[in-house]
């Protein structure tokens, strides 16, 4: 089963290639999705990686890892619905 990680604090600078490689030591990665700016273009220094095996693993070391020069954040992605944080407008309270 694919386990998609949120990484966050990512250098503007960062490519999905070089995203890629970082993950790549732990496992294979399906997907590397890096987020930019819709009206600049500009990256917003996160982004999802998906991948189908050695995600905890990759989760667990590279949590606050240096990555050119920033401490990355690096978690399990859940979306609002699998945490049940009740912003499901859909369901009954």
């Amino acid at each position: 089963m694919s386990m998609k990680i949120f990484v966050g604090n990512l250098p503007p600078s960062a490519t999905d290639d070089e995203v890629l490689d970082l993950f790549l030591e732990y496992g294979e990665v399906e997907e590397v999705n890096l987020i930019m700016d819709g009206v600049t273009g500009k990256s917003r220094c996160f982004g999802f990686v998906t991948m189908e095996d050695g995600g905890e693993e990759a989760v667990e070391e590279l949590h606050q890892s240096d990555f050119d020069g920033r401490m990355i954040n690096v978690r399990r992605w859940a979306s609002r619905h699998d945490r049940g944080d009740g912003h499901d407008r859909y369901r009954r309270h």
